[in-house]
């Protein structure tokens, strides 16, 4: 176990490294959608690069991730295979989101060694993730319903 302020070192200089081993702007939360944003999450047990849509509005957040499932098909066959789409996904606040996610399990950001695959993973995913959001965003950003 380390303390706190070895496991805020720890994550400081994770980031640090992972930034300097990809120097890039990311999209993240600059998606010029409200409460549509991409994160990246590592734990001791997993790493993530996430999608997570969250209006308060139940209808927008249906919405966009409807928009998303429908294009499901086209985000694994072009981007990334092994994708989880979750229209309600409970976080341990209690609220609900959509999320779409890809996961990798096994790996920690404690342990060093570690850290060339979860910098590898963030980058292949959340670039994938980044090429289907510019390919497809005018589509998913407009909230007209098309039926």
């Amino acid at each position: 176990m380390y303390s706190k302020e070895e496991s805020i070192k720890i994550k400081k200089e994770f980031w640090t490294q992972f930034a300097e081993a990809y120097p890039r702007k990311w999209i993240l939360y600059d998606t010029k959608i409200k409460d549509f944003s991409f994160k990246f999450f590592v734990d001791n047990k997993k790493a993530q690069v996430l999608i997570d849509i969250e209006p308060k509005d139940e209808e927008k957040r249906k919405i966009y991730f409807e928009k998303i499932e429908s294009l499901k098909s086209i985000l694994i066959e072009d981007y990334i295979s092994e994708v989880i789409l979750e229209r309600n996904y409970h976080l341990e606040t209690g609220k609900i989101i959509s999320r779409i996610w890809v996961e990798k399990a096994g790996i920690s950001l404690n342990n060093k060694a570690n850290w060339q695959d979860i910098f590898d993973f963030f980058y292949e995913n959340m670039d994938a993730f980044e090429r289907f959001f510019y390919e497809n965003q005018d589509y998913i950003k407009d909230l007209e319903i098309n039926t």
